[in-house]
């Protein structure tokens, strides 16, 4: 009985400390997630400015989208255009909440996916998921593509 009791502590104690091993946050995925909070933290202040700096120079934005016949179409958008858009609402009126899923890094390259809960004056509209690419420019983290889905049901 008491070798049973001696594996189970064992086999607990390596089991918590393995999975805490990989459940850990390294410095990279940390910056990577601040600048995809910055930019959700810009569209809830309606700040361009703040939109605008958390993007490339060239980045791309794209959402999977019904048309009206109920086809699934890709949509484009540059940062500018949603930058835009977002200084046309008062502050506090668009809240995208996000869950930071998941983060792969290697070298200067960044993956993130993000599923998100939007809501319109506080007022539930959609979910989806964001799948954003980043690239560490001059040591700093920029979103260089963001795609995501749009759904109102199945929602968390």
């Amino acid at each position: 009985m008491k070798q049973w009791k001696l594996a189970i502590a064992a086999v607990l104690i390596f089991s918590s400390t393995w999975n805490a091993g990989f459940a850990q946050t390294t410095a990279e995925e940390k910056a990577v997630a601040a600048v995809i909070n910055k930019m959700f933290d810009a569209m809830r202040q309606a700040d361009s400015v703040g939109i605008i700096q958390a993007f490339a120079a060239n980045a791309h934005m794209e959402t999977i989208a019904k048309t009206k016949q109920q086809t699934d179409t890709v949509r484009g958008n540059t940062v500018a255009q949603f930058a835009s858009s977002i200084t046309k609402q008062k502050a506090g009126a668009l809240d995208e909440r996000i869950t930071i899923g998941a983060i792969h890094i290697d070298g200067n390259m960044a993956t993130a996916w993000t599923p998100y809960q939007f809501y319109f004056n506080g007022q539930f509209s959609h979910c989806g998921v964001n799948s954003f690419q980043l690239v560490k420019l001059n040591g700093e983290w920029k979103i260089q593509y963001i795609i995501d889905t749009r759904r109102k049901d199945n929602c968390l």
